[in-house]
């Protein structure tokens, strides 16, 4: 079983509309409304992919039972703990003639040490039948930053793999607890290791960086697929990998981390190789980016997709020569 976890889950409406304009009154040409959120994407993905998956957090409110009643009626397995404050509501604007893309995110609801320590509960008690807990998300308001990081901690003695994707204090805080994957998009990892990056050479630098930061493996998703610093099963050392596809023209790119995030964990509880899950994941991110929502894709079309992918064995800046 894969549990996903989405603290801050949430109503999400993405919107497609041509030529828009701040400050003009527009007409959608396609919209989607469904429960989102980081963990909640990354479930979908997994439901679509045939994977076990069960998506846990916090559901407040009317919006929270929207959520909760969404995901069901997507036979997305999902147990949350009730919160007393209402989840949030997120918008994307997606404008089709020039491919730009506007989010406003609410910040969430205050969640209460009680509701906290009842969340903790359930998640170990999840655990105890799960393979891989993949943290995704922001925070809600009154969550301590360090939260993912000793959820991280309990679930190694449990020999839970742990994958994180957060930005900011909280991850920071979850690497030093040292999970099996990280998975930053450039802005969130330029954040984490404390720099901005000016080519490939300082994104390769970058993974190894969030290696020796704490984490098992970092995989840094780009446009068009990722960099990454990965270990095969009975490795002793490490490998840089850079896997990416040929840019095709999007119809919105939200939630494609998340896709591909799913696409990685999914192949890895099948057991593939560190590089065949990498080449899932960017499959299954650039399948993503061809439909308005996000965590929507099509199996079927992944599977094609994969024979597409590229792959280069990098050798890290420091040892060249």
């Amino acid at each position: 079983m894969i549990i996903t976890v989405t603290l801050n889950a949430a109503i999400d409406k993405s919107l497609s509309v041509p030529s828009f304009r701040l400050g003009r009154r527009h007409r959608t040409v396609e919209q989607t409304t469904m429960a989102g959120g980081k963990g909640v994407n990354v479930a979908r993905t997994l439901k679509t992919l045939g994977q076990p998956v069960i998506a846990t957090g916090f559901a407040g409110g009317p919006t929270g039972t929207r959520i909760v009643e969404q995901l069901t009626e997507e036979s997305i397995l999902n147990d949350f703990v009730r919160i007393r404050e209402d989840s949030r509501t997120n918008t994307a604007v997606h404008d089709p003639t020039n491919g730009e893309q506007t989010e406003i995110n609410e910040r969430g609801p205050a969640v209460s040490a009680k509701e906290v320590e009842l969340f903790r509960d359930k998640l170990l008690y999840l655990a105890r039948g799960a393979a891989i807990v993949v943290f995704a998300g922001s925070l809600p308001r009154g969550v301590d930053p360090d939260i993912y990081e000793k959820l991280i901690r309990e679930l190694k003695h449990m020999d839970v793999l742990t994958f994180i994707d957060t930005d900011g204090d909280p991850m920071r805080h979850a690497v030093r607890a040292e999970p099996d994957v990280i998975s930053p998009n450039v802005l969130e990892a330029e954040e984490l290791v404390g720099h901005e990056f000016n080519d490939e050479e300082d994104r390769v630098i970058a993974v190894r960086e969030m290696v020796a930061l704490g984490a098992r493996e970092a995989l840094m998703t780009l446009p068009d697929g990722c960099v990454a610093c990965v270990q095969e099963d009975g490795a002793t050392e490490r490998q840089l990998v850079r896997v990416w596809i040929e840019p095709r023209e999007a119809v919105a790119a939200v939630g494609s981390g998340d896709a591909f995030l799913a696409g990685y964990v999914a192949a890895r509880y099948q057991r593939q190789s560190a590089t065949e899950c990498l080449r899932f994941g960017v499959a299954c991110g650039a399948e993503s980016t061809q439909r308005l929502g996000a965590g929507l894709i099509d199996a079927r079309e992944v599977e094609r997709i994969v024979s597409e992918t590229q792959v280069e064995r990098l050798v890290a800046p420091a040892e060249v020569g």
